[in-house]
């Protein structure tokens, strides 16, 4: 099987990713497939970051803006659509270029990861459910040793259930799925590139300047809007909207809400850079250590040696 080569540029919010990919895409005929599981949804744009007409430079962008956010979306989903992309545009002799910093989508999708047929029946996920977290592990715990290990510490009911839910449905244990899902070869050979800060605190700045710039640019306005729809459990997920329900009830002012805010953010990439720092294939280029053209130029400079040697 020949493989499939593709550029994957990875990292924390606000790092510039999407100004690295849009630069890449054009320099290497590539369009943009993009890993962030909320810049799917439509008019979530300002809280999402989504690129504008003008960002996007006539660099095609797929998987975005395309979902309302009423509907629920999974990383299986994502995966599948982004598969039959990357098949397309690597058919049309252009290179797929995966830009996002959901990193569950990007590893997911990169390791061919196979997921679960098991069908949803919404009776037994019901009946899961209602029960008590503690019976459910010791449940598992008969069933799945290994998925009880890792999710006992946890104690995420809606994990411990999913775990049980699958077992049920296919008569295997979750943990043996989860082991034959990686062991399908990947059709892809990436090159990675990540984007970082050595000094923590300079991306945490950027981060705090984003919200601000977010506020002066709409974002409470689109924030009214998204807060008033029957958002899905998917969608609720995202960050730029719930911080300022207590601004809207008037129980707190809108600066401790912009504080609110760039807190969970900063949470958010902290959480974001420590899955990505697991793939020891990942180049990681420091913004604050280089110029916007010296990272552009020295990922041009790893991404031509990669596909030399692939």
């Amino acid at each position: 099987m020949k493989k499939i080569k593709l550029i994957s540029i990875i990292g924390p919010t606000a790092s510039g990713k999407t100004a690295l990919s849009i630069e890449i895409a054009k320099k290497f005929n590539g369009e943009i497939i993009s890993a962030d599981s909320m810049q799917i949804y439509k008019e979530m744009n300002i809280a999402t970051a989504k690129p504008t007409v003008e960002e996007m430079d006539g660099v095609p962008h797929h998987l975005m803006d395309f979902l309302d956010p009423t509907e629920e979306y999974s990383v299986a989903q994502f995966v599948e659509k982004a598969r039959s992309i990357i098949s397309d545009i690597s058919s049309r002799g252009k290179i797929p270029v995966i830009a996002g910093g959901t990193g569950l989508y990007v590893s997911s999708l990169l390791n061919n990861v196979q997921f679960s047929n098991a069908s949803i029946d919404e009776r037994l996920r019901t009946d899961l459910m209602s029960k008590p977290t503690d019976d459910l592990l010791n449940t598992l715990f008969k069933v799945d040793r290994e998925s009880y290990e890792k999710l006992s510490i946890e104690k995420n009911h809606k994990r411990i259930a999913r775990a049980l839910e699958i077992y049920y449905l296919t008569g295997k244990p979750k943990s043996v799925l989860d082991r034959e899902a990686l062991s399908v070869e990947s059709p892809y050979l990436p090159i990675k590139l990540g984007l970082n800060a050595a000094d923590r605190e300079y991306l945490y700045q950027r981060i705090n300047k984003r919200v601000d710039l977010m506020v002066e640019n709409g974002l409470l306005d689109e924030a009214k809007i998204i807060l008033k729809k029957n958002l899905s459990s998917t969608a609720s997920k995202a960050i730029g909207y719930k911080e300022f329900i207590p601004y809207f009830e008037k129980q707190m002012s809108l600066e401790e809400c912009k504080e609110t805010l760039k807190r969970e953010t900063r949470r958010y990439a902290k959480r974001q850079l420590t899955w990505f720092k697991r793939d020891k294939e990942i180049y990681w280029l420091n913004i604050d250590e280089l110029s916007n053209k010296e990272i552009i130029n020295k990922a041009v400079e790893i991404i031509e040696n990669g596909l030399i040697i692939q």
